[in-house]
């Protein structure tokens, strides 16, 4: 293990997070040289030339679409994210997009910006002009929630809550999300079926090549009229001149966004948010804390938590000596890691191997310490992408 850890950080990290790191064993900054791992948030890292040195790459937010993940995989550097640490933030500004479209807040505001006169005429305006901006409430209309992880989740128990009924579809929902998700929400089968059905649509969904224009014109077409579509995932995931297609042909009366687009700018019906939806104090706390925890554990006991490209594997510690080995998912590993370990005289205490799709990752906890040839030959072995020596010091 490192007698000083080197940590890069590529936008402004919570400080509350960062004081989580040891000052007598890290160094934090933008300008740390030959880094040990990176902090980021929306730096954009795919043109970055990122050292041979950095071990670990953490983003605090969800989303790591800025990040070269699939190079960083090949070299067997896992790249970490904080699920969930913002995901109040984002029910509140899906909520409060809601209410926004709801209630025609956008017009109405943009009428009294524009009024002119003294306040007896600027009442007689008011009244005349306030019918054109009249709601609906939220009580009894219907939401569907495409997506019911964290936070897809937390909407439609914060729309229950104020009186909606809640249609939600995801065909991969885990079990814990299936644990958490309030019993009021009824079940849907399709996408399609959520826009023939709802009022109003939010989408929770990551941006892969699967939800890539997820809402396209075909989907939009199915909804009943005058719906409200949120998205506050990805732009990706809607087609945007398919929205303003639905706009004009009054499928959608709002396009509520968080991605603004120069397609979109201006345009009637839509409002678009400057990516406010993990913008709050609390939720870039939270999201500090909890990559810099995953961080530090990997980078001090070859801990994986919340890595994008590879399993969780977290084992505790029960020996001063532990070997970490990202390796390609392919036969034979465990037994070609065993046997270098074992003719070398060295006795394994214990052992958790976990694969997801073409990656798998190693723990060993030996008795005695690990001679650096041993792990020269482990790192020799077609497949092993990166081994890491962890002793306690």
């Amino acid at each position: 293990m490192a007698d000083r850890y080197r940590i890069l950080t590529l936008n402004n990290i919570a400080q509350v997070g960062l004081k989580r790191l040891p000052a007598d064993r890290y160094d934090a900054g933008p300008k740390s040289e030959d880094p040990d791992a990176i902090l980021v948030r929306s730096h954009d890292m795919h043109a970055l030339d990122i050292p041979a040195r950095v071990r670990a790459i953490g983003r605090a937010g969800a989303g790591t679409n800025n990040i070269p993940v699939k190079k960083m995989s090949a070299r067997g550097v896992p790249v970490f994210n904080a699920p969930g640490a913002n995901a109040n933030a984002v029910k509140e500004l899906v909520i409060a997009g809601m209410l926004i479209a709801a209630r025609n807040l956008l017009a109405a505001t943009r009428f009294v910006d524009e009024l002119a006169g003294d306040d007896e005429t600027i009442n007689t305006t008011v009244e005349a002009g306030k019918k054109n901006f009249a709601g609906v409430e939220l009580p009894d209309q219907t939401l569907g929630v495409i997506g019911l992880g964290k936070i897809g989740s937390l909407v439609a128990d914060a729309a229950i809550k104020l009186g909606m009924n809640v249609l939600g579809f995801d065909p991969h929902i885990t079990v814990d999300a299936a644990w958490s998700l309030p019993s009021q929400v009824r079940k849907g089968n399709s996408v399609e079926e959520v826009l023939k059905s709802a009022d109003f649509v939010t989408l929770h969904v990551p941006y892969v090549a699967a939800t890539k224009n997820l809402i396209n014109a075909e989907r939009l077409a199915l909804m009943a009229g005058n719906g409200i579509l949120l998205n506050f995932s990805r732009d990706g995931i809607v087609d945007n001149s398919a929205v303003l297609a639905a706009l004009a042909a009054k499928k959608l009366k709002y396009y509520v966004c968080d991605f603004p687009a120069q397609a979109l700018i201006g345009k009637p019906g839509i409002i678009a948010l400057p990516h406010l939806g993990a913008s709050t104090r609390e939720a870039e706390d939270n999201c500090a804390i909890m990559v810099v925890d995953e961080l530090r554990d990997y980078l001090e006991h070859g801990n994986i938590r919340n890595a994008v490209n590879f399993p969780d594997v977290v084992m505790t510690r029960e020996s001063q000596f532990r070997v970490g080995i990202a390796n390609a998912n392919v036969p034979n590993m465990l037994g070609q890691i065993s046997t270098a370990m074992a003719d070398a005289g060295l006795n394994i205490h214990n052992m958790l191997n976990k694969s997801s799709g073409d990656m798998a990752y190693t723990l060993v906890d030996v008795d005695s310490a690990v001679p650096a040839e041993v792990i020269d030959k482990i790192g020799s072995i077609k497949g092993v992408l990166a081994v890491r020596y962890l002793p306690l010091h």
